[in-house]
């Protein structure tokens, strides 16, 4: 049974962008997440994790993306996802070099 054709996005740049989305955006988000951990939490047992947590939550965010009705929605909060957990990446480097 085919799909319905009003469902099926006809554009290649609407498309295009919920791919990247997905594939590039999810990724970096799964990334700078789990980083993030790692500066603030127990780096070895972070980083073993994510072999695992960050598969899962990279597929989570894939699915998101394409649920999404605009991808460039998707991609501004991948992005600004990303610089969030960056912020929380320079924060724990910056706290926990001093704190030593």
């Amino acid at each position: 049974m085919p799909a319905n054709p009003k469902y099926l996005t006809p554009a290649f740049l609407p498309r295009f962008l919920k791919i990247t989305a997905a594939i590039l955006g999810g990724y970096f988000v799964s990334v700078t997440f789990h980083l993030a951990l790692a500066t603030w939490f127990n780096r070895a047992d972070v980083l073993i994790t994510m072999a695992f947590s960050g598969f899962i939550l990279w597929v989570a965010l894939m699915v998101i993306a394409f649920l999404a009705k605009s991808g460039w929605k998707i991609w501004l909060i991948y992005i600004l996802l990303s610089l969030l957990f960056c912020l929380f990446i320079y924060l724990g480097q910056t706290y926990n070099q001093t704190a030593h």
